[in-house]
């Protein structure tokens, strides 16, 4: 039989995504799928999308688990407005995704999950693979699972269930042929993965090369795509998620500093996966610690700081309510960690898998008495390296709490990281006051440097450098306790004014557009990439428009405020109710405007440009 004549297309990008119940490997089928891409040289964004439950009931509209990944010939910031390719496992993962699939879009749907019980667990009254619902767009109705399981009928000891486990690979094929992707990045992660196990490997792998070849068979998928490699900086590249990142760039701060790596904390979503990034490393002298709670957690990076580590705690918005006394207490004492809060939907328990930027006044202010901390934020999942070493630097520099606020959207997406060259990453410098003699005088431990204010770092155990530590109000220079009025203030000034000279070790806020004109986008944290496509996109229409992504949020950069006030509108992006907006208007008295937005769902770009187009009119 003559095979059918294929045609490729050439196309710029394409959005896919993959969704189907928890149970369906969506997320692993995406993470695969995103790896051939990056080893293609692709440059790729993607948004893993999964319920907070452990496993909700299978069928139902909230348990489906997607993965959207936007792969592209040039350079993507964010993983894509609306997909114009669907894997969709059953109706309830056809039924979620429908509203956001670009018109004219490709559907895949395994037409053996369309049962009516399954219709019925979604809300559909009729089947819509049968009653035209589905008619502006491009339906290729598949039975996955029987044709998967003709694949691998010839496997012995493997159940029917344990088969069908395997469907997700199988459309994971399909899709490899329809854009021209190589298998063999991923049949390697399955060696490696199921080494003990082979029999899920020859599964898996049967699974995968059949969904491959149904695509070469099958006349309907005669048409096929094909994305070039993008055009990327010369050098070493691997992919990372914002977790990741954190992870290696607190380590290299470790290491530049040379100190121990000491991170204690407790798990919770989306802050879990940097612990378990961390806790392979102890040949990097790493030293995890999962504490029994929150406030353990904290207090055990209170003490591996005073002890001379590097320390380091994760968590996210509830964790910071139960962390929030001794992160007080590490203001008091002066004591240089940082805090890596990766935040989520709240309030309580809120959205535990989803996205929201709620934390910033909570970080800020969340704490009594005057206890002002350093707050950065990455733009992007490769960016949380960077801001993990900078928040250790400047923790030391000020030899005070420093807090990341990152975000479940930053945590759990991915991008290429140019991975840099050791060589050219700063040291970080730590001075630790010598031993000193009955000769020599007091040791002062309040004595602060004239230029940042800090205190000394004196580590246990040195010889002269016995001191009073504690809580309790102190005088200055000795630390004693101490209630006179004017020590407290004296004492409290000092502490705000070294996190205000932080301003003095930080770069200056960047400005992407003209330098002044009619109108200001500020962003900061996961909205990087949205605003920034949307604001390029409107100066390609010749728009007069700017985008300022704010990375220092404490101290704000020392030409914030004269920046902002070069535009006649500033508009401030943000997945909350208006929190930095609010700071603005406070800390500058600027008449400043709020675009918010609290679904859970990062921006898209239409959604910023809708904005931008309404401001300007």
């Amino acid at each position: 039989m003559t095979k059918p004549t294929q045609t490729f297309e050439e196309v710029e990008s394409v959005i896919i995504r993959f969704a189907g119940d928890s149970g369906d490997g969506m997320q692993l089928t995406g993470t695969q799928f995103t790896n051939a891409a990056a080893v293609f040289g692709n440059d790729i964004s993607t948004m893993p999308d999964y319920p907070s439950e452990i496993r909700a009931p299978a069928g139902t509209l909230a348990g489906v688990s997607g993965f959207q990944v936007n792969l592209s010939s040039h350079d993507v910031l964010t993983p894509g407005d609306a997909p114009q390719v669907l894997v969709a496992m059953n109706p309830a993962a056809l039924k979620v995704s429908l509203p956001d699939m670009e018109s004219g879009g490709i559907i895949i749907v395994n037409t053996d999950a369309f049962t009516r019980s399954n219709l019925k667990k979604a809300g559909y009254e009729s089947n819509p693979l049968e009653d035209e619902s589905l008619s502006g767009f491009q339906v290729y109705p598949i039975p996955l699972t029987t044709v998967n399981r003709e694949a691998l009928a010839d496997i012995e000891g493997l159940s029917s269930k344990e088969k069908d486990r395997s469907q997700n690979f199988f459309a994971l094929g399909i899709v490899f042929w329809m854009f021209d992707r190589q298998m063999e990045t991923t049949t390697n992660w399955l060696k490696k993965k199921f080494a003990k196990r082979p029999i899920v490997i020859e599964a898996n792998s049967k699974a995968l090369l059949a969904g491959y070849h149904l695509g070469e068979t099958l006349e309907a998928f005669q048409r096929r795509y094909r994305i070039r490699p993008a055009s990327l900086a010369k050098g070493t590249y691997r992919k990372v998620t914002g977790n990741q990142a954190t992870a290696m760039g607190l380590v290299t701060a470790a290491r530049k500093m040379g100190k121990p790596l000491f991170y204690g904390t407790y798990p919770i979503t989306p802050a879990s996966d940097i612990l378990h990034a961390l806790a392979a490393l102890r040949h990097c002298d790493v030293r995890t610690f999962q504490a029994e709670d929150e406030i353990a957690a904290m207090g055990s990076v209170v003490g591996a700081s005073f002890g001379g580590a590097l320390a380091v705690t994760g968590t996210s918005g509830p964790g910071i309510a139960l962390k929030s006394e001794a992160m007080n207490l590490g203001i008091m004492l002066e004591l240089p960690m940082v805090i890596v809060d990766v935040q989520r939907g709240g309030p309580s328990t809120g959205l535990p898998t989803k996205v929201e930027q709620s934390d910033l006044l909570q970080v800020m202010y969340g704490r009594n008495g005057e206890s002002p901390i350093a707050v950065l934020s990455p733009q992007s999942p490769s960016d949380c390296f960077d801001i993990a070493y900078e928040a250790c630097r400047l923790a030391v520099r000020a030899m005070s709490p420093v807090a990341i606020l990152s975000d479940g959207f930053l945590a759990n997406s991915s991008e290429p990281w140019l991975i840099p060259d050791a060589d050219d990453i700063a040291p970080i410098e730590v001075n630790h006051p010598p031993a000193r003699t009955n000769g020599e005088g007091p040791f002062l431990p309040y004595k602060r440097d004239p230029e940042t204010l800090a205190r000394p770092w004196a580590i246990p155990g040195t010889k002269g450098l016995e001191h009073r530590l504690g809580g309790l109000a102190k005088a200055p220079e000795t630390g004693n306790v101490s209630y006179f009025p004017e020590h407290h203030e004296q004492m409290t000034a000092e502490r705000a004014g070294k996190i205000a000279r932080l301003a003095d070790a930080i770069p200056e806020q960047e400005v992407f557009g003209p330098e002044e004109g009619e109108l200001l986008m500020v962003s900061w944290g996961g909205t990087y990439g949205a605003v920034h496509t949307a604001v390029a996109n409107a100066q390609a229409e010749g728009k007069s428009v700017a985008h300022a992504h704010v990375r220092y949020l404490n101290p704000f950069p020392k030409n914030f405020e004269a920046l902002l006030k070069k535009y006649k509108k500033v508009v401030v992006a943000e997945l909350n109710g208006g929190q930095l907006a609010f700071l603005i208007r406070g800390k500058f008295a600027l008449d400043v405007q709020s675009f918010t937005k609290i679904q859970g769902q990062p921006f898209k770009i239409s959604e910023v440009a809708a904005q931008i187009e309404e401001a300007l009119s």
